[in-house]
């Protein structure tokens, strides 16, 4: 029973997690556009020096969804990969420019709750430690 509730709370906590992502707000000059409309658009323009950065945070995204993502070193690359675009647009433009609640709140939300996602899988992993799926076997 207990594990069930816990894979329901990782559960919500990765839906959180990514719903968050998704809602992070870059600024334009005239408008707004979701940090995941950029990423797409910003995979495909190239020569973009940002291009890089966009595709690791989409193949960190899309890492989520396989089954590497899974384990506490794969939540961690994944959540390395998705914030590297955010803290490339920071450090590239001045940090007075994300002084807007429609960035601050929803990146809030996904770094808090991505670090309690990833902490709760290894406190996981600790306390079932027979668990087949958390051991590598030697064949």
């Amino acid at each position: 029973m207990q594990s069930v509730i816990i894979n329901l709370v990782k559960s919500k906590l990765k839906i959180i997690t990514l719903i968050s992502y998704s809602l992070i707000i870059l600024m334009g000059q005239l408008i707004g556009i979701p940090l995941f409309i950029w990423l797409i658009f910003t995979s495909f323009h190239f020569g973009n020096p940002d291009q890089i950065f966009a595709v690791l945070g989409m193949i960190g995204f899309f890492l989520n969804f396989i089954s590497y993502g899974k384990s506490r070193l794969g939540k961690l690359l994944s959540f390395i990969l998705m914030i590297s675009p955010i803290v490339r647009r920071m450090t590239e433009i001045p940090i007075e420019k994300f002084n807007y609640l429609t960035f601050q709140i929803p990146l809030s939300v996904f770094v808090i709750t991505y670090l309690i996602y990833i902490l709760k899988t290894s406190a996981n992993e600790k306390d079932h430690p027979n668990n087949i799926s958390n051991h590598n076997t030697k064949l």
